[in-house]
């Protein structure tokens, strides 16, 4: 294997080496094994494109189309001419695809699913990575900058991920870089000659020769290695950064004490807090207070034990907030506009807000999180003394929607109705006990919300410690004793159980209204519930915790003795008339679509244009893109059959005509001895030259003669004073070639017919065209003067 190759396929494995920091972000490695083969054709087709050889551009471009052929053939087959030729449907299949792969890191915790547009980024961006490690590394022969795309690979996997093993992943990565830097010493140091590593050693004698150079480094960069890993454990530890999530807050304090509600800790010692200070006051738009809970932040994370937020990336804050996942056009919903102003005693880092807000108007520094739909303070920023306005949307959904909700998108159902193993079993028995002849995920829910509420006997204590361990869920079902954390906990477990997506909501139940037209909002108000998805409606929110809240009114019984709602009768708050907040399109927004529940155009379903429509070049750009797939491959093939069928044709039957075509026969020949492997020696005479042809082609007598007659030719008309034209040249060259091809292996055939040496040639005269063009050009223009500094 030459040194070229060999750093080539170093490239490669560094490429997967450092990937495979990128397999804790999902819960399937598949696409890993996907990606092999694809980084193998990549670099293959860089290596053969070297060994033409191509210009350096030429070699990127043929790999960039490559690769875009592979992401067409593995992630849009069905929108590809033959399942193979990208065209422009191709284009935009991707581009959604990867606008919808964009959203699904943003929706879902690690490790998320591999949707359909997570797998194109994660393959296009390591297909990507790899052509530059392998563009600077072999074909700029520059290995130390290739660690950089190496590192920001890392690093973006590194930054997302729990930080458990990270410095697995490190090694891994660093070992690829150093085997990948080691290659490219090695090849160097080849270049100057060959590498002795000294006689073998006798027992007992002393070295005589010193320790290989190669050797040498390989104990360098391990003993670096081993630096990098062991140092950072002696130095001081450095606050979180930017990809580390904000602390969702602090526990409360004394008199004049920052107090903060946080999922886990405070929002127990707030509930049991003597002293019921206020936090925050508002002033809002509607009449109707019971539904205005102001949402801190969601707990989708379930661990059988606890609650609690995944982490996921935060962006600037948008304006106005898109669409919440899931809702309908069809689901009435009014504006509410709302003024917060927060006490100078309240410091959180998360916005306390009405769900779902569509804008936000709020000073300082604020990230937006838009899974959750939650702001959270960047670098310090927090609630004290902060006066912000939000706008929201009152949804208002039927029961009649609720429980003629299709089946949610199956990468969000997967995610969010995860449960451990560990769970205890009577949590899921009592869930299907407590549901028996539900006939819709909305009537389970309803009779969970009223087992816990009305029918199950439970009691709302809030000195009941929030409960640790496996168990936890289990004895509050038996105990039935507890408060908000509690109900909230368990019912979004059981939901799971039933296949209903479900996770936890904290922040503030309603305040208390007082005379001035404000909200007060306390301590004491601190609260969690649970939301369950229902497509076409979104997050919705349920109330187990008894004498706690408000029952929503799409839960609640309208019919007497009977616990479950009149499903054809629309929710008591209903609006008569449809919000002008919002549009049919704005269904589904932020989810993966389905054709069968939106309306609008999704990676899965890419709409069809007519063929009478205004895009009538689509067609002949496609037909054009194909072509160029077709030809750019075949393309030495072609360039080769048309100089051979130029040099070995009719020609001028005067004297300097028969010279011209005794040369060219020769070319021909010296060129296919190339493409068999027998690279041309300008050095040597045509007659030694003939003699070495023979003998490294193993050329049969026949064969042999026919060379020997070319070379006989072609020495008449270098030398002779008058060249006797010699009849048959083309026949002879043609002999040869046969002889050659005849003893030729079946892999050195293939590579002379589609890959051959000797296209070479037609680079190095575009080349040389392109440089006396840009000479003439620069002789052309017209020298440019610098005006005189004398004076007269």
């Amino acid at each position: 294997m030459s040194g070229r190759a060999r750093l080539a396929l170093c490239a490669a494995a560094a490429t997967l080496m450092a990937s495979c920091a990128l397999l804790p972000l999902v819960s399937e490695p598949t696409w890993l094994l996907q990606l092999v083969p694809l980084v193998a054709v990549q670099t293959g087709v860089g290596a053969a494109a070297r060994r033409i050889p191509l210009g350096r551009t030429l070699t990127l471009a043929a790999q960039l189309l490559v690769t875009l052929v592979l992401l067409t053939l593995v992630c849009a087959r069905q929108h590809a001419i033959a399942g193979l030729i990208p065209g422009p449907d191709t284009v935009r299949y991707l581009a959604e695809l990867l606008r919808q792969g964009t959203d699904d890191i943003g929706r879902y915790a690690i490790p998320a699913p591999v949707t359909d547009g997570i797998r194109l980024m994660l393959i296009g961006g390591v297909l990507l990575v790899g052509l530059l490690v392998d563009t600077l590394a072999v074909t700029f022969r520059s290995a130390a900058p290739a660690g950089l795309p190496l590192l920001a690979l890392y690093s973006v996997a590194a930054g997302l991920s729990d930080g458990g093993a990270d410095w697995l992943w490190f090694l891994v990565a660093a070992a690829g870089y150093l085997m990948l830097l080691l290659a490219e010493g090695r090849d160097r140091l080849a270049q100057w000659g060959r590498v002795f590593g000294g006689p073998p050693r006798i027992p007992g004698a002393p070295a005589a020769v010193p320790l290989a150079p190669v050797r040498t480094g390989r104990r360098i960069g391990a003993a670096a290695l081993g630096v990098a890993l062991v140092l950072p454990l002696a130095l001081p530890s450095l606050p979180a950064g930017l990809l580390e999530r904000a602390r969702e807050g602090v526990g409360a304090g004394g008199v004049g004490a920052v107090s903060a509600v946080d999922p886990l800790v405070a929002l127990h010692d707030n509930l049991n807090s003597e002293d019921a200070r206020q936090v925050l006051s508002l002033r809002t738009s509607t009449n109707d207070l019971s539904d205005l809970y102001l949402r801190i932040v969601s707990l989708d994370d379930f661990d059988g034990t606890t609650w609690k937020a995944s982490r996921r990336a935060y962006a600037d804050v948008p304006d106005p907030l898109p669409t919440p996942a899931g809702l309908a056009g069809a689901v009435r919903r009014d504006t509410i506009r709302t003024t917060i102003t927060a006490e100078d005693t309240y410091a959180q880092d998360s916005l306390p807000m009405p769900y779902p807000p569509s804008r936000v108007r709020v000073s300082g520094r604020w990230r937006y999180e838009p899974v959750g739909m939650t702001l959270s303070g960047d670098h310090g920023q927090t609630t004290r003394g902060e006066r912000y306005e939000v706008t929201s949307l009152d949804v208002e959904p039927t029961a009649e929607q609720l429980a003629a909700a299709p089946p949610p998108p199956a990468a969000l159902w997967e995610q969010y109705t995860k449960v451990p193993s560990s769970l205890p079993k009577v949590v899921a028995r009592t869930a299907k006990e407590v549901t028996a002849g539900a006939s819709s995920h909305y009537e389970e829910a309803v009779k969970l919300q009223d087992y816990f509420a009305v029918t199950g006997g439970f009691q709302y204590d809030t000195q009941v410690e929030a409960g640790q361990g496996p168990r936890a869920i289990a004895n509050f079902l038996e105990d039935k004793q507890g408060f908000c954390v509690h109900f909230s906990f368990a019912m979004a477990a059981m939901a799971r159980t039933l296949g209903i997506p479900a996770r936890v909501a904290v922040g503030f139940a309603p305040g208390s209204p007082q005379s001035d037209g404000t909200v007060v909002v306390n301590q004491r108000d601190a609260h969690a519930w649970p939301e369950l998805y229902f497509e076409g409606v979104g997050w919705t929110r349920f109330e187990p915790t008894p004498t706690r809240g408000t029952t929503p009114s799409y839960t609640q019984s309208d019919t007497p003795g009977s616990s479950l709602p009149d499903e054809t009768l629309p929710s008591r708050r209903a609006s008569s008339a449809p919000s002008a907040a919002a549009s049919p399109s704005e269904s589904c927004a932020g989810e993966p679509r389905r054709p069968q529940s939106c309306h609008s155009p999704s990676a899965a379903a890419i709409p069809h244009h007519d063929p009478d429509d205004s895009n009538w070049w689509v067609w002949p750009l496609a037909g054009a893109g194909a072509l160029l797939v077709l030809v750019v491959p075949l393309s030495p093939l072609l360039w080769r059959r048309r100089t051979r069928a130029l040099r070995l044709g009719g020609h001028d039957r005067t004297p300097g005509g028969a010279a011209a075509h005794t040369l060219a026969a020769w070319q021909e020949l010296t060129d296919s001895a190339w493409d068999h492997g027998i690279a041309p020696d300008e050095s040597l005479t045509p007659r030694k030259a003939a003699e070495r042809m023979v003998r490294l082609g193993r050329l049969e007598p026949g064969a042999g003669a026919a060379v020997h007659r070319v070379a006989d030719a072609v020495e008449q008309v270098l030398y002779a004073p008058r060249p006797r034209p010699a009849a048959g040249t083309a026949r002879d060259v043609r002999e040869a070639i046969e002889g050659l091809r005849s003893v030729a292996s079946a892999g050195t055939r293939l590579r002379a017919l589609f890959l051959p040496r000797s296209s070479a040639r037609a680079w190095w005269a575009v080349s040389a065209r392109w440089s006396a063009l840009r000479a003439r050009a620069a002789a052309a223009r017209p020298a440019l003067r610098r005006p005189s500094r004398q004076h007269g």
